[in-house]
């Protein structure tokens, strides 16, 4: 009588389980190089500029609950700094000199904290964060927000931040012998791709 009244309360349980609505696991998501863009712009006392990143790396890792996005427990990301290319080598030259590659070969994004995700619609999400950006060496604490968009077995998310060179240690770039300086601040844009 008692074992099947534990027969009883075990499958009542798993039937409970199996009706009752579930927050899907954390699911981890690789980013996608070949189809996400970062691009850097600049002005100068000439013309303004830009600058695309052709090798990054990333890992998110967020939970869904029915494709909507509810939490976002990792995102890190990761530049290899002379993957940035102008399509001009003297400028390009000049950048790797500014960010001092022969000694720091990357610039990192780790996420630090979740401050809010404000969903509009189903797989639609504004996302602020809280996270450290180091470049050149120089770790600081650094707040974004962005567009998260959520599609079958990917997350994109899309957004953009404004720095500032001086604030990392980086003297901004010169040519021709001083005459052609560049602005101290950098529009940073980006369409990360994270595919699971």
């Amino acid at each position: 009588m008692k074992t099947y009244k534990k027969l009883q309360l075990v499958f009542g349980s798993i039937l409970m389980m199996a009706l009752t609505p579930q927050i899907s696991l954390a699911q981890t998501y690789h980013l996608s190089n070949t189809t996400s863009t970062l691009k850097v712009e600049g002005t100068s006392n000439i013309h303004d500029w830009d600058i695309i990143a052709e090798d990054q790396k990333g890992t998110l890792i967020a939970e869904l609950d029915n494709g909507q996005l509810v939490k976002i427990s990792q995102l890190d990301f990761t530049v290899k700094a002379e993957s940035l290319k102008s399509g001009k080598s003297g400028m390009d030259k000049n950048t790797y000199k500014a960010l001092k590659t022969d000694k720091y070969k990357q610039i990192t994004y780790k996420l630090t904290k979740v401050n809010n995700i404000d969903c509009t619609s189903t797989g639609k999400c504004k996302v602020t964060t809280s996270g450290t950006l180091t470049i050149a060496g120089i770790k600081k604490n650094i707040d974004i927000t962005f567009d998260a968009t959520v599609r079958e077995n990917k997350i994109i998310l899309v957004g953009k931040k404004k720095l500032i060179m001086s604030e990392y240690g980086i003297d901004p770039p010169t040519a021709v012998f001083g005459t052609i300086t560049t602005g101290d601040a950098l529009n940073i844009k980006f369409e990360s791709n994270f595919i699971k």
